[in-house]
């Protein structure tokens, strides 16, 4: 079965099957959560089981003509879990109503924890005591689909990442704090670049910033349990839970200590971690003191102390504790309140003494909406203890990524991939890594050739063929045909003639316009086989580009227009001709090729979007970088030297220095489409208002009112 690509609709569905069974049943999220995300976990063990248990059975020693049992040891060299029969999802799926699913889960889990030590205590068993036996074999049965039983990758781990956003949007467990953005995460990871060593994450939450550096190493086709030590610290004993388990389901392991790292230091790597990356707790005013007061920790002293005993505001200790943890050659990156960067009285004194060890690399000022539990704006803090010392030594690089954001829902914003790339682009050139940088933008020019090649052959997640723009075209000729026999019973200058004649002038210029879009594509990509990779070449690239992005455009606009003028002659044929009177209007037919004409029209549109996508993505960065090196732009970059930042009260505010970006004119603001999104706002807004109803109803109910 070929990989699924794209799982986000799989995800989405499979969160509203189990939400809703969790709406429908007397459960709270936070009694509910840590149940499924057990689940998922098991769901994603038994695809890993399943993934490698043939070829284990294929190369197993055999006896008087008999293979030996499977083993733990099998399955752990393969990087997956051992199951016994008991615990495997197939067998739980298949219980009858009759038996005891919670204590068949019980059972399964504690078969794993017998076998793996490092999960001993840490997966869920008696929770599933509080969910009843239906909904229990309701969950099971969601997490099964038939779709993802045979696909290789991650998937599942993607899958546990999205439910853990959706129970912290919901702050069903620690009000949600328990995790930090993906896109926040991956843009740290991809920074510090942690090839090899010890990780330290000393407010590790669900432990997400391992899994991303993790994801890093596999992109460098290593295996990340081979380069990499995890090592972190949570307070929260239901948030280590969450967390070994995230580990697990990615293959990997850790040691994560049950620690207050105000005051304690369980793994004692103070000097000796190789990265370190964190999203600790923002502005905590109740850190004693007295207690921290000697911690080897501290190099930079309290940054100030109010007349209770306690430190005014713990985002310095936070600070000084991830600078100290590193080694000589360390490198650190944490999300910070965005108030630390500008701080004044003692925290500006001990940010004056960092800012004087040479260490602060690279500040990346994040705007508001990024989490689900806060709305304020952060900043990403970036240390570097081996600094090149003559280059940048005295210098930071402020990056404000403000401006840079999408909007995933009403609420939440995110970095889409090629955003956080762009970034990453920037940061690659302050580098002197102006070979990664031309490398991103060949490839943004490789991706718009494809994807408009993919505007008429491409393959879906099945394998199959599609031609999208000509299965939009054929699907306007079905409808077209679909309503001649109607048209023939008609007058020529009946009331359908003017909207019939634009019809079919437009279709005709489409017609042209896409066989000319077919030609300029398969021209370029001729063109492409000899392009040269210099920064002066990829440049003329580039604008050689320009108008194949504005004919996908304006084939968008047309295809739409198509679509509308289609629509309008069937709506003027209904009430201005008495079509559905005639025999020859045959009604079920055209509500049937009139829905085929917009899906194709939707395919077609998505993909042609994707033409002109890619190549702003790319204009975006020549054109702030024309001579593929690193500048100031105004409103986004530049490099501070320590003289600038001591005139600025040692601020590390980015905003402060990079000035502020040039309106830009959105040029592809689609009127309707911002309605659809007001509308899917509306939406969003009536089903909270259901939600917040059905739960003061609840908590009238149980009060007796």
């Amino acid at each position: 079965m070929p990989q699924l690509e794209h799982i986000e609709a799989i995800e989405k569905r499979l969160w509203r099957a189990a939400d809703t069974l969790r709406a429908n049943s007397a459960y709270a999220s936070n009694e509910y959560f840590l149940p499924v995300m057990g689940l998922i976990f098991l769901r994603h063990a038994y695809s890993r089981f399943l993934r490698v248990k043939d070829d284990i059975k294929a190369n197993l020693p055999t006896r008087d003509g008999k293979a030996r049992a499977l083993t733990k040891e099998d399955f752990s060299q393969k990087s997956a879990i051992f199951l016994k029969p008991e615990a495997q999802f197939d067998y739980l799926v298949a219980l009858p109503d009759n038996k005891d699913r919670a204590r068949a889960l019980y059972e399964a889990m504690d078969s794993i924890e017998a076998d793996y030590e490092n999960l001993r205590g840490i997966l869920p068993k008696n929770e599933y005591q509080e969910l009843d036996n239906d909904v229990l074999g309701q969950l099971l049965r969601t997490l099964n689909p038939e779709e993802l039983k045979h696909i290789s990758g991650d998937v599942f781990g993607s899958i546990y990442e999205y439910f853990l956003t959706q129970f912290a949007d919901q702050k069903a467990h620690d009000g949600g704090e328990f995790f930090t953005p993906i896109s926040l995460v991956s843009l740290i990871a991809n920074v510090l670049e942690p090839e090899n060593g010890t990780v330290l994450d000393p407010a590790c939450g669900s432990g997400g910033m391992f899994v991303q550096s993790a994801r890093f190493v596999e992109k460098l086709h290593q295996n990340p349990v081979e380069k990499l030590t995890f090592r972190g610290m949570e307070k929260n004993a239901t948030t280590i839970r969450l967390a070994k388990m995230n580990l697990a389901v990615h293959g990997f392991e850790g040691d994560i200590q049950k620690a207050n790292t105000y005051y304690e230091d369980p793994h004692e790597l103070h000097g000796k971690a190789d990265f370190v990356m964190a999203n600790p707790p923002f502005n905590v005013d109740e850190i004693d003191a007295e207690s921290v007061s000697r911690d080897p920790r501290l190099p930079f002293g309290l940054p100030g102390v109010n007349k209770k005993g306690k430190v005014s505001n713990g985002n310095y200790i936070w600070i000084s504790y991830f600078y100290s943890y590193l080694n000589e050659a360390g490198r650190a990156g944490f999300v910070m309140s965005s108030q630390a960067s500008s701080a004044g009285r003692d925290e500006a004194k001990v940010r004056q003494s960092l800012v004087e060890t040479g260490a602060v690399d690279i500040m990346i000022a994040i705007r508001s909406n990024f989490f689900y539990t806060r709305t304020v704006p952060c900043e990403l803090w970036f240390l570097n203890r081996a600094k090149p010392e003559e280059e940048y030594r005295n210098k930071v690089l402020m990056l404000d990524a403000r401006n840079v954001y999408r909007k995933v829902t009403r609420k939440i914003y995110d970095f889409s991939p090629e955003q956080q790339q762009n970034l990453l682009a920037i940061i690659w050139l302050y580098r002197g890594q102006t070979e990664r940088y031309l490398n991103l933008v060949a490839d943004y020019c490789q991706r718009m050739l494809d994807e408009g090649n993919d505007c008429f052959t491409t393959q879906n997640d099945d394998g199959v063929e599609i031609k999208v723009l000509p299965a939009f075209i054929v699907s306007l000729d079905e409808l077209r045909a679909t309503v001649q026999p109607f048209l023939k019973t008609l007058a020529k200058d009946a009331a359908h003639a003017g909207v019939l004649q634009e019809l079919d002038e437009t279709s005709s210029a489409f017609r042209n316009d896409v066989e000319s879009f077919n030609n300029d594509v398969t021209e370029q990509q001729e063109a492409w086989k000899e392009q040269q990779t210099s920064n002066g070449e990829l440049k003329k690239a580039v604008d050689r580009l320009a108008p194949l992005a504005e004919s996908s455009r304006d084939i968008i606009k047309q295809a739409d227009l198509l679509y509308k003028l289609a629509c309008r002659l069937i709506e003027t044929c209904e009430n201005e001709c008495d079509a559905k009177a005639s025999d020859a209007w045959v009604n079920r037919d055209i509500i049937r090729v009139r829905k085929s004409a917009d899906e194709a029209r939707q395919l077609a549109v998505e993909q042609l979007k994707l033409v002109r996508y890619f190549w702003r993505q790319v204009h975006w960065l020549t054109e702030r970088f024309p001579e593929a090196k690193l500048c100031d732009v105004e409103g986004l970059v530049k490099l501070v030297d320590r003289a600038e930042i001591e005139a600025n009260d040692w601020s590390l505010t980015p905003g402060r220095y990079v000035g502020v970006a040039p309106e830009e004119v959105d040029e592809n603001f689609d009127f309707e489409e911002a309605l659809r999104e007001i509308h899917v706002e509306l939406e969003d807004l009536n089903a909270e208002a259901v939600t917040l109803a059905a739960t003061i109803r609840k908590n009238f109910e149980e009060l007796g009112v």
